[in-house]
C-alpha cells in the first residue's frame, strides 16, 4: 500500500484469557484433526512409513506444543492403556506434527490402531487419548492371488461388460474388505447395492507403467447363505475409443477393460476366505451399449437384465470370463480423496422448443453430468446434448469445444449422452463412465416426449478434496472472481488436474502450474497431486525429457512442452513443500528434478533457452519466449540446489546453485537493459515473471518495479499479458510497492479482466480474456486463477515462510488498498486455522489476526511512525520502513488510523 505518512494507534488485544491451569484444574487442551497419509482413518495403504499429522487445539495465547508421543499398536485397548506393540517413540521433545513412522514392519491387510499425547509450553498434557486408525492393503503386488480377467480381446467392442460371481457364507461375519483394481473403469456391487459413493474408479494412469487398486470396507453388504459380487466396466482412459488430435486410441496400453478383485471375509471365529476373481466368474454384455471418457455414454434400457447382481439370477446364458494379462506388475493402493457427485444442481430455466426437443439452463458452468428422468414408448431414442456456449438462436454451440474431436462416423456425437427406452413407465438415466463440462443441456427424441423443470438434475463431479480457504470482501465481483476460481479449480480435479472438462480433458502441465498456489490456499489436495507426480515420473523419458500432458497416451513430447509448462516437475513439489512443510514430495521426485535440470543444461551450454509455448494467449503483446523459458530454467534449477539443502546432499546444492546463478546471469546480460531499466522489449509480461522469480539484480528491483507499474499506467491501467504473466504480474506490483495499481487491475470489471467475465455472467473462469473469440474459448480453465492466490497474500498478507515451511512461522504483509473496504481471509494450514480480517471505517483500519496453536508469526506494517503499540513480544523497524512485530499463537486486534493518506502511484 503506497502510504506517505501512515500514523498508528495501534491497541493490540488478545482476545483469548490465558488459562492458569494448575493443581487439579482440568486443561484446556485437545489433539484435533488426526489424519494418517493425509486421510481420516484411511483403508487399503501401502506405504510402510506412514505419516502421521494432527493439530492442537488450544486458545491459550502463546500455545505451542513442546513434546509428543506416539503409539501405534493392533490393540486399541493398548493404547488406551499407554503401550504400543508396533511402535512407542516415548516422549520426544519437539514440537512436529508431521511424523513419519518408523516402527515394526507393518503387515498387510491389518488394522492398526494409533493415537498421539502432547505437552503444551506449560508441561501439562493431554488427558483423554483419541484413538485413530489406518489400515494396510496388499503391501507389495506379490500378495495378489486373483487372476485378470475379462470378457474379450476385442478392443472395438461397444458394450460395457458385466460380471458375477455367487457365493456363500454360513458363519458370522466380523470383516470384509474387498480389493480391486481395474484397467478401465468399474463399478462395484454387492447384493445389488452399489459399494461406495465414489465415481469413475480408479483414478487415471499410464496404465502400462501404473495401476491403482481401491479398498473398500463391504463387511454391511455381506449376508448370511447366498452373496453375490457384481462389476460393471468402462473404458475410461484405458479403452479409448473415441478419436481425437492426442491418439488415445493408439495408446500403447490400449486393451479391452480388465479387473482383478479379491474379497477377504473375517469371520467372527478367526477363519478367514478369499473369493478372488477367476475364469470360473460370469460374464455378460450390458445395457451400456457404449462408453466414451471424452464424449458421452449410450445406454439400452431394453438390454438392461433385472437382478443381474443379486443372488438367484438366472445366469445360464452367460458365458465364463478369460484370463487376460496384467496390464502391469505395478499395482499400487489408490489413497486419496476419490471422485464423486459433490453437489446436486436443479434447472433454473426450461425451454420447450417444440414436442421433440426442450432446452434446461442449469444455471451456472460446472463438470459433471446430468440425470434424466423421463417416460415414453419403448424404443424411443433420446439425446441429451451439454454444451457452455449458445448460438445466435438460443441453441447449444459446441463448435469451439469440438475442434480437437476427429469423429469417423456419426454414432458417437461429443458430449452427448444417448438413452433407449424401455417403455415401462418412468425411468432414469444417469451415465456410469463419463463427465462433460456444460451450463446448458438439450433433451431431443424421436418421439414426442413430456417433460419438466424436474426432468433434468445436474451434479457437479469432481475430487472430494477439503476446502481449507475462505475469502470474503466489501466487493461483490471479487467474491464473485473467488468462487469461480474455486468451480474451475474443481472442475478440473480427478484425480488428476486437467486444462478443461469438455474439449480436452487433458493432464496440461501449465495449467496447474501457474495454479498451484491457488489450489494449496483452498483446497487440501496434497493426495492427489503426489499421485500425479507420481505420473510425472512414469511419463518421464529417459533423457529427462517429459510431455506437455500427464499422463499421455505419448502425445506431448515434441510440442509445447519446454520448461514454462513442464516445470511441473520442480515447482509442483517445492510449492506443496512450502505449504505444507513436508520434505516426502521432494524426496521422491528428487532424481526426477535432476534429471530434468540437467537435460536443459545439456541442450542449453549458454544457459538460455527458447524452448516452450511462452506467454500462452497473451492479450496483444508476445514477450519473447527465451526470456521466458529461461527464467523457469533459473527456477528449477534454484528449486534443486535447495531440495539438495534440505536432503542433505551439499554437493548437488553447490552445484545447481553455481547453474542457477549461471542461467541468472545470462538472462541479464542479453535481457535486462539496465539504462532503461526494462527486459527485453519491457512487455508486463517479461517485467512482472522477471521480478516474481527473483532473476532481477538487486540493485535493479526498483527501477523495474516503476517501469513495470509506468507501462501498466500507460496502457490505461489495463492488463497486458497471458498465462505466464498473469500469476506473476499482480504479484510482482503488489510485492514491490504497487499494491493499489494490483487491486486496480484485479477489481477492474472492463475488458480485459477476470472483473470483465464475471459482469457477463461468468461462473467460472474462462480460458480466454476476449470473451467472443472464436478459438481457444473454454468457460471453464483454471490457468488464470492464480488471482485467488494473490488475494490471500496481497490483501491477507499470508505468506509462507520459507525457512520455517508449512506455517509453522507466518510471514504477514497486509495491504489495506485503497477502494476496498472490508476483507477476510481464512487458511486451514497444517497447525490449525490463520486469519486475516482488516475493515475500513473513516479513516480507521482495525485489523484482525488470528494464529493457531503452536505457530507464531511477523507482522510486517508500513509505518513511518509509531506513536503507541501495546507489548506483543519483539518489534523492531525494518530498513524500508515496517514495523516489524513477532506474534505468537492466539488473536489479536489492531486498530490503525490513516490521518494522511498520500494519491498511490498508480
Amino acid at each position: 500500500m503506497n502510504i506517505k505518512a501512515l500514523i498508528i494507534i495501534v491497541s493490540i488485544v488478545a482476545v483469548q484469557l490465558f488459562f492458569s491451569c494448575t493443581g487439579g484444574s482440568k486443561v484446556d487442551l485437545k489433539v484435533v484433526n488426526m489424519k494418517c497419509e493425509y486421510m481420516v482413518n484411511p483403508l487399503g495403504i501401502d506405504t510402510d512409513s506412514p505419516r502421521f499429522s494432527w493439530q492442537m487445539a488450544d486458545d491459550t495465547k502463546g500455545a505451542r506444543q513442546i513434546a509428543y508421543q506416539i503409539l501405534v499398536g493392533k490393540d486399541k485397548e493398548s493404547l488406551l492403556n499407554g503401550e504400543g506393540d508396533c511402535w512407542n517413540t516415548g516422549k520426544i521433545d519437539r514440537e512436529n506434527m508431521l511424523v513419519v513412522y518408523k516402527g515394526k514392519s507393518l503387515e498387510p491387510f491389518t488394522k492398526y490402531y494409533w493415537t498421539v499425547r502432547i505437552w503444551n509450553e506449560k508441561g501439562e498434557s493431554v488427558d483423554a487419548l483419541k484413538i485413530a486408525t489406518f489400515e494396510t492393503g496388499m503391501m507389495s503386488a506379490d500378495n495378489w492371488q486373483a487372476e485378470w480377467i475379462s470378457d474379450s480381446e476385442d478392443v472395438d467392442l461397444k458394450p460395457a461388460p458385466w460380471f458375477r460371481k455367487e457365493f456363500n457364507i454360513e458363519k458370522e461375519v466380523a470383516s470384509a474388505r474387498a480389493y480391486i483394481a481395474s484397467a478401465g473403469l468399474h463399478e462395484l456391487y454387492i447384493n445389488g447395492e452399489k459399494v461406495g459413493d465414489e465415481r469413475l474408479t480408479p483414478a487415471y494412469t499410464r496404465f502400462d507403467k501404473r495401476v491403482l487398486y481401491l479398498t473398500r470396507d463391504v463387511t454391511s453388504l455381506l449376508k448370511q447363505n447366498g452373496n453375490t459380487i457384481g462389476i460393471l466396466l468402462g473404458n475410461g482412459w484405458y479403452n479409448h475409443q473415441s478419436t481425437a488430435v492426442w491418439y488415445f486410441d493408439k495408446a500403447p496400453w490400449r486393451a479391452r477393460p480388465k479387473f482383478m478383485m479379491e474379497l477377504h471375509i473375517t469371520y467372527r471365529d478367526g477363519t478367514k476366505e478369499i473369493i478372488q476373481s477367476s475364469t470360473e466368474w460370469k460374464t455378460s454384455l450390458s445395457h451400456v451399449v457404449f462408453n466414451s471418457i471424452y464424449t458421452g455414454e449410450h445406454i439400452d434400457n431394453r438390454l438392461y437384465q433385472k437382478g443381474w447382481n443379486q443372488t438367484g439370477f438366472n445366469d445360464k446364458e452367460w458365458k465364463n470370463a478369460i484370463k487376460v494379462e496384467a496390464p502391469t506388475e505395478n499395482i499400487v493402493a489408490e489413497v486419496m480423496p476419490a471422485i464423486k457427485n459433490i453437489e446436486k444442481i436443479e434447472a433454473k430455466i426450461v425451454r420447450k422448443i417444440d414436442g421433440h426437443t426442450y432446452f434446461f439452463d442449469m444455471g451456472r458452468t460446472f463438470a459433471g453430468i446430468t440425470k434424466l428422468k423421463v417416460s415414453g414408448k419403448r424404443g424411443t431414442v433420446i439425446r441429451v446434448k451439454h454444451g457452455e456456449q449458445l448460438d445466435e438462436h438460443g441453441r447449444i454451440d459446441l463448435s469451439d469445444l469440438e475442434v480437437h474431436y476427429r469423429p469417423t462416423d456419426d454414432k458417437d456425437p461429443f458430449q452427448t449422452d444417448i438413452y433407449i427406452l424401455k417403455g415401462e413407465g418412468e425411468e432414469v438415466f444417469m451415465p456410469h463412465f463419463n463427465y462433460k463440462g456444460f451450463q446448458y443441456v438439450e433433451v431431443t427424441s424421436n418421439n414426442p416426449i413430456e417433460l419438466t423443470k424436474e426432468s433434468i438434475t445436474g451434479y457437479f463431479m469432481h475430487s472430494d478434496v477439503e476446502q481449507i480457504g475462505f475469502i470474503h470482501t466489501s466487493d461483490t465481483i471479487t467474491n464473485k472472481i473467488w468462487e469461480a476460481a474455486n468451480n474451475s479449480y474443481l472442475s478440473n480435479l480427478f484425480g488428476y488436474p486437467t486444462d478443461c472438462p469438455q474439449r480436452e480433458k487433458n493432464g496440461w502441465t501449465g495449467d496447474p502450474l501457474n495454479a498451484v498456489e491457488m489450489g494449496l490456499f483452498n483446497f487440501n489436495s496434497i493426495k492427489i497431486f503426489e499421485k500425479w507426480m507420481d505420473d510425472h515420473r512414469d511419463e518421464q523419458q529417459s533423457d529427462g525429457v517429459l510431455p506437455a500432458i500427464i499422463p499421455t497416451s505419448g502425445w506431448g513430447y515434441t510440442w509445447a512442452n519446454g520448461p514454462d509448462w513442464t516445470s511441473t516437475i520442480a515447482v509442483i513439489p517445492w510449492y506443496f513443500y512450502l505449504y505444507n512443510g513436508d520434505t516426502r514430495i521432494l524426496e521422491e521426485n528428487y532424481e526426477s528434478i535432476k534429471l530434468y535440470v540437467d537435460h536443459l543444461n545439456e541442450i542449453n551450454p549458454d544457459h538460455l533457452t527458447d524452448w516452450g509455448l511462452g506467454d500462452w494467449i497473451p492479450i496483444k503483446s508476445k514477450s519473447n519466449v527465451e526470456l521466458t523459458s529461461s527464467i523457469y530454467f533459473y527456477v528449477d534449477a534454484l528449486i534443486l540446489s535447495k531440495t539438495a539443502t534440505l536432503l542433505n546432499k551439499p554437493k548437488d546444492a553447490e552445484k545447481y546453485l553455481q547453474l542457477a546463478n549461471q542461467v541468472k546471469d545470462a538472462i541479464n546480460n542479453k535481457f535486462l537493459d539496465r539504462e532503461k531499466g526494462i527486459y527485453a522489449s519491457g512487455f508486463q509480461t517479461e517485467m512482472s515473471l522477471s521480478l516474481f522469480w527473483g532473476v532481477v539484480p538487486d540493485d535493479m528491483i526498483k527501477k523495474i518495479a516503476d517501469n513495470l507499474a509506468k507501462s501498466v499506467i500507460d496502457n490505461n491501467t489495463q492488463l497486458d499479458v497471458g498465462l505466464l504473466g498473469t500469476r506473476a504480474i499482480l504479484n510482482a506490483l503488489s510485492e514491490n510497492g504497487y499494491a493499489d495499481l494490483a487491486w486496480k487491475l484485479a477489481s477492474r470489471r472492463e475488458f480485459p479482466s477476470w472483473g470483465w467475465w464475471i459482469v457477463n455472467g461468468a461462473t467460472t473462469l474462462y480460458e480466454n480474456w476476449d470473451i467472443e473469440s472464436e478459438s481457444d474459448l473454454s468457460m471453464n480453465h483454471i490457468m488464470f486463477g492464480d488471482i485467488s492466490a494473490w488475494y490471500y497474500k496481497a490483501l491477507g498478507g499470508i505468506y509462507v515462510d520459507e525457512d520455517n515451511p508449512g506455517f509453522k512461522h507466518i510471514i504477514l504483509k497486509p495491504n489495506f488498498v485503497n477502494g476496498l473496504n472490508e476483507f477476510k481471509a481464512k487458511h486451514k494450514g497444517p497447525y490449525g486455522e490463520i486469519i486475516s480480517e482488516w475493515k475500513r471505517t473513516g479513516s480507521t483500519v482495525n485489523y484482525f489476526i488470528k494464529i493457531p496453536a503452536n505457530s507464531s508469526a511477523t507482522l510486517y506494517l508500513k509505518t513511518d511512525e509509531i506513536l503507541e503499540m501495546a507489548k506483543t513480544g519483539k518489534q523492531t523497524i525494518s530498513p524500508d520502513g515496517f514495523s516489524v512485530i513477532e506474534l505468537s499463537s492466539g488473536e489479536f486486534k489492531f486498530t490503525i488510523r490513516q490521518k494522511s493518506i498520500n494519491k498511490s502511484r498508480s
